[in-house]
C-alpha cells in the first residue's frame, strides 16, 4: 500500500479508496482482455494452419530455423498437457499457448517468416496501414497491461493512458473481427467503471 499512500500524500481514507478503485478497474478489463486474447489466438492460429498446410501448425516451427526460439513454448504446452494425464491434441496445444506467445509472433524478429501470412488475420485493417509494427505495438502494450492485472500490480495511476489502451484493444479487435468487436460493446463494463472512478476520485 506504500505506493498508494505516497501518491495520496498520506491520506489513509483516500489511499484505501484508490486501492479499491484499482481492483475495480482491473476487474472491468477482464472481459475485454479475455475476448481479445481468444480472438487473437483464433485468428493467428487460422493463418498458421494455412501457412503450414495442415491442422498441426506447430510442426512448421520445428522445421523453420528462424522460429527455433519459439519451439520451447510448444514443448512446454505439450508437457503441461501430458502432466495432466491428457492426450496431446492440436486443440489442447492451441488453448495452452499463452497470450505472450501469440503477441510474440508479431515481433520484428519473425517478420520475414510470418508476417506475410499473419497480416491476413487483420483483414479489416486498411491495406495502406497493414504493417507489422502497427499491430505489434498495441498488442505488446496490451500484453503488458494484462500481465500487470494478472500479477495484481497497480494500473490505476493514469486513467487516460489505460483508456487509450482499452481503445486500442477495441480497434485491433475490430481489425480481426468487426462482429466480435460490436458484441463486446454490449457486455464491456470498462467505460462505466472508469467514469465512476473518475467521479469518485475527483479525477478529470
Amino acid at each position: 500500500m506504500s505506493k498508494y499512500l505516497a501518491y495520496n500524500h498520506g491520506d489513509a481514507d483516500r489511499t484505501v479508496k484508490h486501492y479499491k478503485a484499482n481492483l475495480r478497474l482491473a476487474e472491468s478489463l477482464y472481459i475485454s482482455l479475455s475476448v481479445f486474447e481468444v480472438t487473437l489466438r483464433n485468428a493467428l492460429s487460422r493463418e498458421l494452419r494455412n501457412l503450414a498446410g495442415k491442422d498441426e501448425w506447430f510442426d512448421f516451427f520445428y522445421t523453420t530455423p528462424e522460429l527455433a526460439s519459439l519451439v520451447p513454448e510448444i514443448y512446454k504446452a505439450k508437457s503441461l498437457i501430458r502432466n495432466r494425464g491428457e492426450k496431446v491434441t492440436t486443440d489442447k496445444i492451441l488453448s495452452e499457448m499463452t497470450f505472450g506467445f501469440w503477441v510474440m509472433l508479431l515481433n520484428s524478429q519473425y517478420e520475414r517468416v510470418l508476417w506475410k501470412s499473419l497480416r491476413k488475420a487483420f483483414s479489416n485493417l486498411p491495406k495502406k496501414d497493414r504493417q507489422r509494427k502497427n499491430v505489434s505495438a498495441p498488442c505488446n502494450s496490451l500484453r503488458r497491461l494484462r500481465n500487470r492485472i494478472f500479477h495484481q500490480e497497480t494500473i490505476c495511476w493514469d486513467l487516460f493512458y489505460v483508456t487509450c489502451l482499452h481503445d486500442n484493444l477495441i480497434t485491433v479487435l475490430g481489425w480481426m473481427n468487426a462482429d466480435v468487436s460490436a458484441w463486446l460493446a454490449t457486455i464491456d463494463p470498462f467505460d462505466k467503471v472508469s467514469a465512476d472512478i473518475r467521479k469518485e476520485m475527483g479525477w478529470k
